[in-house]
Order: C-alpha cells, then structure tokens, then sequence
C-alpha cells in the first residue's frame, strides 16, 4: 500500500485518493496530488527563537519589545498572539494582536506557548 501524504492544513494522516484529488477528511481540504509532491520538496520549515517547529494556528509569546513601524505603539514582552497564520517572506508571520491590530512578525521573536 502506498503512503500518502499528510493534509497540508491540518496535518492529519488520514488522507484519501479521489480520481487525481487528495482529500482530508477531518478538515474537508482538497488538494492536487501533483502540488503535493512539488509541495514536499519546497516546503520550508519555520521555526521560533527556541527552535520549536511553528505551523498554522499555532499560539506563540513575543519574547522582546518590538516598536511598531510608523507608530507609537509597541508590543510588550510576553504578550500572546493566538491563531497566527505562517507566510512567505521575511516577516513570516501573519496575526492580529489585540489592542494593536493586524501585523506580521518575524519568527526569530516569537516562542512557541
């Protein structure tokens, strides 16, 4: 039996074939089984300053005082931003923090809660 692979929203392991679709049945996500294989081999992992694995979804403490560009604001150390979203780019993070709003942060500030 071949192994396919895991869901790349969720992460589950229980992936089905359907015609040329892969599909998830815990999150109902479909996916190419050809983007699948291009996925793999150019999936770029993320990682916090501690050296922990991030994924989507992933609730994470801001480990120092970080300015906010074109503001006075600033977000303090130990503050929790929940339910972040992982992007391309060098600000690899993409979340919304209460009291300031929406922003991206690098992941070399961050630490896994």
């Amino acid at each position: 039996m071949s192994h396919l692979p895991s869901c790349p929203k969720c992460n589950s392991e229980y992936t089905y074939e359907d015609g040329t679709l892969l599909i998830c049945p815990e999150c109902a996500h479909e996916w190419s089984a050809d983007a699948a294989a291009e996925g793999d081999s150019n999936a770029k992992v993320i990682k916090d300053a501690v050296g922990n694995v991030l994924q989507d979804g992933d609730t994470v403490s801001v480990i120092k005082d970080l300015k906010v560009k074109g503001s006075s604001l600033v977000v303090k150390v130990g503050t929790k931003v929940k339910n972040i979203r992982l992007v391309k780019g060098d600000h690899d993070i993409d979340c919304k923090i209460d009291g300031i709003g929406a922003m991206k942060l690098k992941s070399e500030f961050v630490k896994k809660a």
